[in-house]
């Protein structure tokens, strides 16, 4: 399999209801459980990609867009977006959908960056030389 073929079998999209327990008193939903969510489906793009084990180092700039009222869908999309010797940067678009309509609308999106770690939590390189070499 060759690199944007890794990247775009990497791709990772994640369902989930947003039910009154996860909303503020504005009955939409709250801001830190939206980018855990996305946290946790960058993670999931970054291991399926490389197959290695992960750690966030940093998000830039999540906008939120649109509220996510309860009682609505959400996806949440990840994307490969670079890689380097040993981080990543995936991009997390999160939807909100009407669950009795049409409805579709990108709410939020980021990019988190995470750095692939060894057994002594240390990075590590993402691809070797000769891993790199085989898929040009």
């Amino acid at each position: 399999m060759n690199y944007e073929e890794k990247i775009q079998n990497s791709e990772t999209h994640v369902f989930k209801v947003v039910f009154p327990n996860i909303t503020n008193h504005h009955n939409t939903m709250f801001g830190g459980t939206v980018m855990e969510m996305m946290d946790e489906v960058a993670f999931m793009t970054a291991t399926r990609f490389a197959r290695k084990s992960f750690v966030t180092v940093s998000c830039d700039r999540i906008d939120f867009k649109k509220p996510i009222p309860a009682d609505t869908l959400v996806e949440l999309i990840g994307r490969v977006k670079y890689v380097g010797n040993s981080s990543l940067k995936v991009n997390v678009e999160v939807y909100v959908e009407q669950m009795y309509d049409d409805i579709r609308e990108r709410a939020v999106s980021g990019d988190f960056t995470l750095v692939a770690i060894g057994a002594d939590k240390k990075p590590i390189k993402i691809f070797e030389r000769e891993e790199i070499a085989n898929q040009l």
